[in-house]
C-alpha cells in the first residue's frame, strides 16, 4: 500500500478513536452544561452540544432540518476531501497529512450528528472577557489540517515565485 494511504489510515483511525473516546468520557462524567475549571481564567472542561456548524453557526435554527443539512454538508465535504486526497501525488506528504486530519475531524463530528443530531463539545478556552466557543478533538484536527494545508500552499507559492 502506498505511503499516503497508510498516513490516511493511521491518522483517521487515531483521531476518530481519540475524538469519540473523549466525547464519551465527557458525557459519562459531566452532566449537560456542567463546567469544570482546569486552569482558572483560561481553560475549562464543559459538556455542551452544538446543533450548528463550526463555532455554533446556525445553532438552534431550523431544528431537524438544519441537523440534516449539516449531515448532508458533512458527506459532501468528506467526498471532496477524499477526491482531493486521491489526486495527491505520492511525494505530497504534508498535504496528505493535512487532508487526513480534515477528513478524520469531519468523520468524528459526522458520527455525533448521526447519533445525537448534534456535536458534543467540551474544550472551553477564555482569557479575561474574550471567550472562544467550545470545541472538540475533531474540530482541532480540522483546524490543524486546514492550517497545515494553508502553510504548504503558501510556502509552495513562495517557492514558485522565487524560481521565476
Amino acid at each position: 500500500m502506498k505511503r499516503k494511504y497508510w498516513v490516511l489510515l493511521i491518522v483517521c483511525v487515531w483521531i476518530i478513536l481519540v475524538d469519540q473516546w473523549t466525547k464519551h468520557v465527557v458525557q459519562q462524567r459531566l452532566v449537560l452544561y456542567q463546567k469544570v475549571e482546569v486552569i482558572r481564567g483560561f481553560f475549562n472542561l464543559v459538556h455542551v452540544r452544538n446543533t450548528g456548524g463550526a463555532f455554533g453557526i446556525l445553532g438552534g435554527e431550523g431544528g431537524a432540518l438544519t441537523s440534516w443539512l449539516f449531515v448532508a454538508v458533512s458527506f459532501i465535504a468528506i467526498g471532496a476531501v477524499l477526491f482531493l486526497f486521491l489526486r495527491l501525488k505520492e511525494d505530497e506528504r504534508t498535504l496528505s497529512l493535512s487532508l487526513s486530519l480534515v477528513l478524520s475531524g469531519a468523520v468524528g463530528n459526522l458520527l455525533d450528528r448521526l447519533r445525537y443530531g448534534e456535536v458534543v463539545d467540551f474544550l472551553d478556552f477564555h482569557l479575561s472577557s474574550y471567550h472562544w466557543p467550545a470545541f472538540n478533538i475533531a474540530d482541532s484536527a480540522i483546524s490543524l489540517g486546514i492550517g497545515l494545508m494553508a502553510f504548504v500552499i503558501l510556502f509552495r507559492d513562495r517557492k514558485r515565485s522565487a524560481k521565476s
